[in-house]
């Protein structure tokens, strides 16, 4: 995680002089917002991935020398099968098409994409 907390920190710099240099030789808000809100969102990341990286600490992808075999294992559960996803997307396309067509066919997306989070979020509860 020490990688990736280092890039996204680097990005997050990025953005802080790019929106810097922006502001002061531009006299556009829109363009200094979207740049703000990059580097905002870029040290969102980075601040999450020290912070899990304090907590780990070193995973075997962080050294040269760490044989394949320890980091195998399982990585979670997956559902075998389920509609949710397919559930979900249509609903989600719904909505999209729902912003260019009309309020009407964004509801209707509502309702196919609620019970497809719903299902997601309930669907392994028993265990």
């Amino acid at each position: 995680m020490k990688t990736e907390a280092y890039l996204f920190t680097g990005v997050a710099v990025f953005f802080a002089a790019v929106t810097a240099v922006y502001a002061w030789g531009s006299l556009e808000p829109a363009g200094t917002a979207v740049l703000l809100v990059s580097f905002l969102m870029a040290s969102l990341v980075a601040a999450f991935l020290w912070v899990q990286w304090a907590r780990a600490g070193k995973r075997p992808q962080d050294t040269r020398e760490a044989p394949v075999h320890e980091g195998a294992g399982p990585v979670d559960f997956f559902s075998p099968r389920s509609y949710y996803p397919v559930l979900t997307a249509a609903g989600t396309a719904l909505l999209g098409l729902g912003m260019v067509y009309g309020l009407w066919l964004f509801l209707i997306g509502i309702g196919v994409v609620a019970p497809g989070i719903a299902g997601f979020v309930f669907q392994h509860n028993d265990r």
